[in-house]
């Protein structure tokens, strides 16, 4: 997976589609949801989720739009309302599941963990790292791993909002969890990200997306241009660290397959090669997204233009 010729990183525009969009839910929804579900069990829980699921795959025209087009890309034929459906049900599924995972119900969950070692080697090494994920599965079973492991230690930083709502959302879920996202953009947060790093820690955050006005880098992705942010490379470019990908993927039912790949490791990278291992770094990224999305499509939320020019 290669840059198209002659593309360069650039601004993307000042406020990304997927920011525009109201979120639909609230925290007393979320928290009604939270207790429901831990009274009933998941199984009954997972009822209500095909309701839900129906009612977005027929009153949700801009999503549902969104949703095929990916999935034609990513399954090479035109997608049926089943596939769309499924989509949908495997969203509704990993939102549910971090109910339990939030209050370490984790014997509820079939999980699998491909690429552990390399996470080992780290810790070992005592030098923390990046882990990059995208809006393709469950984030939040992967950061189940890490509270699993008492060797693990894993903090999330976020872009200003998306922190917000991270702990706006854990809150709700679970009050008692004592769990914080770095909210990035200042240099409180940068020094902090370094002091996290330097006690071995991994800091973990999503790079398919941004909230717009930062520099992007345009790669092929499913058969078209998309543009990747460069911000989450480049923090880890600056800061001469690991980048290691880390996806939660839903197999059905309680199945979970967490994969760990290396992405990139910039600990030696002379500062005048940082620019073009950055740009390397972001065609891998995409490419080893892209290779996940065909092996499982219905695990992909981002459910707006991916592809917008």
């Amino acid at each position: 997976m290669t840059r198209p010729a002659g593309a360069a990183a650039r601004p993307a525009g000042a406020e990304a589609e997927w920011t525009t969009r109201r979120e639909r839910g609230s925290v007393f929804l979320l928290r009604s949801m939270a207790v429901l579900s831990l009274i009933v069990g998941r199984r009954a829980g997972r009822v209500i989720l095909h309701v839900i699921a129906a009612y977005f795959v027929l009153f949700a025209p801009q999503a549902r739009r969104a949703a095929t087009d990916y999935l034609r890309r990513a399954l090479g034929r035109r997608p049926t309302i089943r596939d769309r459906y499924r989509q949908v049900m495997t969203f509704a599924t990993t939102i549910h599941d971090r109910v339990y995972l939030l209050n370490d119900r984790f014997e509820l969950f079939d999980i699998t963990v491909a690429g552990e070692e390399l996470m080992l080697g780290c810790v070992r090494a005592g030098r923390g790292a990046f882990l990059v994920g995208a809006h393709l599965g469950s984030f939040e079973v992967t950061r189940a791993i890490g509270r699993q492991r008492p060797d693990l230690r894993v903090a999330m930083v976020a872009y200003e909002a998306n922190a917000r709502k991270i702990n706006t959302m854990i809150a709700a879920l679970n009050p008692a969890l004592a769990q914080q996202t770095v909210a990035l953009g200042t240099l409180e947060a940068m020094l902090r990200v370094r002091g996290l790093l330097d006690e071995g820690a991994f800091v973990g955050m999503l790079a398919d997306r941004t909230p717009g006005g930062e520099a992007t880098e345009v790669v092929q992705f499913l058969g078209a241009p998309a543009r990747f942010p460069i911000g989450p490379m480049r923090l880890a470019a600056l800061l001469e660290r690991q980048v290691i990908l880390m996806l939660g993927l839903h197999c059905g039912g309680n199945r979970y397959r967490v994969v760990f790949e290396r992405i990139a490791d910039f600990s030696g990278v002379a500062r005048e090669q940082r620019e073009a291992a950055i740009a390397a770094a972001v065609a891998r990224y995409a490419a080893r997204l892209e290779s996940h999305c065909r092996e499982y499509p219905y695990n992909w939320f981002n459910f707006y233009d991916f592809w917008a020019r």
